[in-house]
């Protein structure tokens, strides 16, 4: 049959469809033959990345810090806590990509208009640019542990930003991410070096401790960066997307949440270890408020981890700031393709996918520039993205919510009142956090320091 801009003809088939239709036929086969564990390995993905993907530079050092400053006790229920809220999200977006095939930028045009469109674009490039610098802040930090210069590992996480788009198939750049983001499980071994008590760990996790020190602005803050280590706008932009660009259908939902919850799991792990493993500078009274970066937090910890122990931690920080990168970086472009109705997808040749391919570079190669410049406070800034972002969520949070209530665009899969509730709930958990941040910072006196 016709189709509209095709008069008498059907429209070309682009290397695009064809990779698309390649990979759903493998899917199609296994779910014939009943095979879910290699279903799930076909259809996983999208969850993994966006959940490792997010335990990125400024996220570890976010925990690093957690646990250098108040131990394992609070914060170990807490970093559990947000990555449920991560999960409750994120399971949002995976339904949402499945039944519309749209991604969430291009979903926000078309159902609030141009207005809403726009201010939803400038909340995820602002976001996201503050994110990816951070993130090679991270790489940095990395290699100095090792004595790169910093130039050079700047220069190294490009190149591989650059070189994952080579690659031009999504679901080729899909695994080789998979394959990398696994070494952010590094941090486990590393923790383990610092001999915590799987006791302390295990009571931890049950019982809710008091603060130490009680409530104070330092505390509120990591709060705040430790919700904004989980729970980001550009995990929904990017997650919705890659559910797209992967060609996932409402038959693959239940396989994407255990995607979701995989990802969750093992990001979790990795978090919480991270917070272990810096908690000997709480049991040994080390300031950390005057660490530059990543670095010093590896260098700080040789005393007690050992050299192999920090060696772990600083590979870890430098993986977790070139998986970020390559995640975020595509999160802006699927965003910018879908608003300006360019092609946009890791299948399409440079030739067909050229704003795509050079938002990924210009955002990279500008964020890499910013992290050279000299006498930057880097550790401050790492801090203060993630503040940020837990302050840009809200919107993106509610964004979210009305797509999944609208039911002429969900039907049956639209959210039921128990999803409302959980999204709900989120939404005015982040609010509140975010205000009393803001009436702490116009009276700093209300709290201690």
């Amino acid at each position: 049959m016709p189709l509209p801009g095709y008069p008498g003809e059907s429209p070309p088939i682009s290397r695009e469809d064809l990779l698309r239709d390649r990979d759903r036929r493998v899917v199609l086969d296994a779910r014939a033959k009943k095979r879910p564990l290699r279903l799930l390995w076909l259809l996983a993905g999208p969850g993994v990345l966006v959940m490792l993907g997010e335990n990125d530079g400024p996220s570890m050092v976010s925990y690093a810090t957690t646990g250098a400053t108040y131990g394992i006790g609070f914060f170990v229920p807490f970093i559990l806590l947000t990555f449920v809220m991560a999960f409750v999200v994120q399971e949002m977006t995976v339904r949402l990509g499945a039944v519309t095939h749209r991604g969430h930028a291009e979903l926000i045009f078309q159902r609030f208009g141009p207005f809403w469109g726009y201010f939803a674009m400038a909340d995820l490039v602002f976001g996201n640019l503050l994110t990816l610098i951070t993130e090679f802040i991270a790489i940095q930090a990395g290699g100095l542990y090792f004595g790169v210069p910093a130039w050079l590992s700047v220069a190294i996480g490009v190149a591989l930003v650059l070189a994952s788009l080579a690659l031009r198939r999504y679901a080729t750049w899909e695994r080789a991410l998979m394959a990398l983001a696994l070494f952010n499980l590094l941090f486990i071994p590393a923790a383990l070096f610092a001999h915590p008590s799987g006791a302390a760990l295990l009571h931890a996790t049950f019982a809710w401790r008091p603060i130490p020190g009680g409530m104070t602005a330092a505390f509120v803050t990591l709060c705040m960066a430790n919700i904004g280590a989980t729970v980001t706008p550009w995990m929904i932009f990017f997650q919705q997307s890659a559910v797209v660009d992967k060609g996932l259908t409402t038959a693959d939902i239940a396989e994407g949440r255990m995607d979701t919850a995989i990802g969750a799991i093992l990001a979790a792990i990795a978090a919480i270890a991270t917070l272990a493993a810096a908690a000997p500078l709480f049991v040994h009274h080390v300031d950390v408020s005057s660490f530059a970066s990543g670095a010093d937090f590896a260098t700080a910890l040789q005393p007690y981890l050992g050299t192999f122990g920090a060696t772990l931690f600083a590979l870890g920080i430098i993986e977790a700031g070139v998986v970020a990168a390559m995640t975020i970086s595509t999160s802006s472009a699927y965003a910018l393709g879908e608003t300006t109705h360019a092609r946009h997808s890791l299948n399409l040749d440079f030739s067909q996918g050229k704003l795509f391919y050079g938002a990924v570079i210009v955002s990279t190669v500008i964020a890499a520039s910013v992290v050279l410049i000299p006498g930057a406070p880097l550790l401050a800034l790492t801090l203060t993205v993630n503040v940020i972002a837990t302050l840009l969520m809200a919107p993106a949070l509610l964004f979210l919510l009305l797509l999944v209530n609208d039911r002429e665009i969900m039907g049956g899969h639209a959210n039921t009142w128990r999803a409302n509730l959980a999204g709900g709930t989120i939404v005015g958990l982040i609010v509140v956090v975010g205000g009393f941040y803001g009436i702490i910072t116009v009276f700093p006196d209300l709290l201690g320091k």
